[in-house]
């Protein structure tokens, strides 16, 4: 049975770049390309090669939607099978012919394997059209005169367009300059979020192939290979040995995610569109590596982010432009903590210098750093500075902070006392500051009106009851669990009947006034959602641990049944293998946001690993 034909893939080239595109082969985001490069990995990225147009004979092999609702050519229509095991492969039947079609990036050199045979029949002449765009990936391409350079030799030719990098088309056939634009393509995507959504691109010419096997080669750079296809089979044959090495359900999924910054290793918080955020990271490491046994990678991921503390706080985001990092985060650096404390729990490397950088956070955190941020008489942390979000609930349009959350969020109380723990098992000067703040919590959290906790206690001393599963960290999800007996199951009741969903759980109680049950609209619409009723699929993580603690073994069927297994289903049909950002908040909790995201596929192995 085919997935939706809408459905996502993903081969990510370990460097930033990737090729994507849906099971219909229809581009629906402008990040849909068969050659998007990081040009400074793991950012800097552009769309070289948006896509091809491929017929065999008669039968048309891609599939292309244009402005304003027309199909052509239109290959989904012969299309038989797809799979994404070993990776995107499709299989067409039409004409008494059978022909299958791959997709493989391979990992040292980011290049992108394109192959197409003929299976059975004889259906004539295999010829391809590259279609190019030579952009930024958050971009589109319009008509515009072209600045073409070109060079090559039989059926390899390399390209610069204006310009930009460059990049070649390497393959076993017959390569024809023969110029054309091809316009009006349709992003429905881009369209329902709001978002400039026709694109035109480019074709330079048409690759055409006498046998019944093609093979078509693009990578960034201009060197020409000859005997194409032979070496389409040597970099088919080396990534099929790497996926190989990784029988472990989820492993090559876990993998998408790490990739290369600098020297050593960082994880991108999702695909298409974001880069290495610090909170995403910390959060997604304990799941992708940890929980996938890749210490060494956690190690290099950890060393490398250690030597970024400055003033007791890590930065939450690299920009895809310049280098210098953005310290907007009150919790990057605590999750960090945390991260270090699952990463040698494990047996990881590196103890000195990553205990080292946990004080260091420590120590800041108590000096006072940027954003108000620090701790208060009680213990607790304080933080937050009009007009800046600094918690994970984050969303910002323009001058509007939708959650500003100023003053002392409980999940941040939690994961300072956490990080306090963590110390204090190996400098015990920290264990009184932990009881402290435990203390604190303890006696300012608790909502009588719900038996949960309070979201935010503010800066004049007002709390938020606002019902959000902030609240669930207290009992689930780090190391330690805050809140103990009666307590810690009436916040995991709390949650369960207001916030669960099969996709993970919401961002606000729907009997809340400021409730949005729909992730959708444009920029301002989605953003106001985001963290008003939004459901966050890695927040599923700490709720089954939060019951596990509170419920015991006997829960694991029913938490199978309730948190599992709707998140495996989910995995098969959008952002295939993977799981997405977000979903409404209303049922039927659609997805939406970034279609594979590394937290939430970080937190999914460590539901597997706990459910187990």
């Amino acid at each position: 049975m085919l997935p939706p034909l809408d459905a996502e893939w993903l081969e990510p080239d370990g460097l930033g770049g990737f090729a994507m595109g849906t099971v219909g082969g229809f581009r629906t985001r402008r990040y849909h390309a068969l050659l998007l490069s990081a040009l400074t990995p793991p950012t800097g990225r552009m769309v070289l090669v948006a896509g091809v147009e491929a017929w065999c004979g008669g039968i048309p092999l891609s599939t292309h939607h244009y402005a304003p609702d027309v199909r052509y050519p239109d290959g989904a229509r012969s299309l038989t099978h797809f799979s994404t095991t070993p990776w995107p492969t499709w299989r067409f039947s039409a004409g008494g012919a059978e022909i299958e079609h791959s997709i493989v990036v391979e990992r040292s050199s980011g290049a992108v394997v394109l192959r197409w045979s003929v299976l059975s029949g004889d259906p004539g002449p295999i010829s391809v059209r590259p279609l190019l765009a030579s952009r930024d990936y958050h971009a589109l391409c319009h008509e515009h005169p072209v600045r073409l350079e070109a060079s090559g030799q039989g059926g390899c030719v390399a390209w610069r367009m204006d310009g930009g990098p460059g990049f070649a088309g390497l393959s076993n056939g017959a390569y024809a300059a023969d110029p054309l634009w091809f316009r009006n393509f349709l992003l429905t995507v881009e369209r329902d979020r709001g978002m400039e959504c026709v694109e035109d691109l480019f074709s330079p010419g048409v690759f055409t192939f006498a046998g019944p096997d093609a093979a078509l080669i693009f990578r960034e750079g201009n060197g020409t290979v000859v005997a194409a296809g032979a070496h389409a089979a040597i970099l088919t044959r080396a990534e099929r040995e790497r996926r190989a090495e990784m029988p472990e359900p989820w492993t090559l999924a876990a993998d998408a995610y790490v990739v290369k910054r600098g020297e050593g290793r960082t994880i991108l918080a999702g695909f298409p569109w974001f880069t290495d955020w610090g909170r995403d990271t910390f959060i997604a490491l304990r799941g992708l590596l940890i929980g996938t046994g890749r210490l060494r990678e956690s190690a290099e991921v950890l060393l490398a982010w250690a030597g970024c503390v400055d003033g007791g706080m890590l930065p939450n985001r690299f920009p895809d432009r310049g280098t210098e990092p953005e310290f907007n985060s009150v919790d990057a650096a605590l999750w960090f903590c945390v991260a270090v404390h699952d990463h040698l729990a494990a047996g990881g490397d590196g103890r000195e210098t990553l205990q080292a950088a946990v004080e260091r956070i420590i120590e800041g955190t108590i000096a006072g750093t940027r954003y108000g941020i620090g701790v208060d008489p009680d213990g607790l942390v304080r933080a937050g500075a009009p007009g800046v979000q600094l918690t994970w609930m984050d969303a910002k349009c323009g001058d509007w902070v939708v959650t500003p959350r100023r003053g002392k969020p409980v999940e941040i109380q939690a994961l300072w006392i956490n990080a306090l723990r963590i110390a204090a098992g190996w400098t015990a000067q920290w264990g009184s500051l932990e009881r402290q703040a435990t203390a604190s919590l303890l006696a300012l959290f608790p909502d009588p009106d719900t038996g949960g906790l309070v979201d935010v206690i503010g800066p004049d001393g007002v709390p938020d009851r606002a019902v959000r599963p902030n609240q669930i960290f207290a009992v689930g999800g780090l190391p330690f669990a805050v809140l103990e007996g009666a307590a810690a199951v009436a916040v995991v009741a709390l949650v369960e009947a207001r916030l669960l969903t099969p996709m993970g759980l919401r961002t606000l109680d729907p009997a809340d006034p400021a409730y949005q049950g729909l992730y959708r609209g444009g920029l301002l619409e989605r953003d106001g959602a985001y963290h008003q009723g939004t459901v966050w699929p890695w927040l599923m993580g700490p709720f089954v641990e939060a019951a596990l603690r509170t419920r015991g073994p006997a829960a694991i069927p029913a938490l199978r049944a309730q948190c599992l297994t709707p998140l495996l289903a989910h995995a098969g049909q959008f952002g295939l293998g993977h799981v997405s950002e977000v979903a409404d908040g209303t049922a039927p909790y659609h997805p939406g946001g970034c279609p594979f995201q590394a937290w939430s596929m970080g937190e999914l192995i460590r539901i597997q690993r706990m459910l187990a």
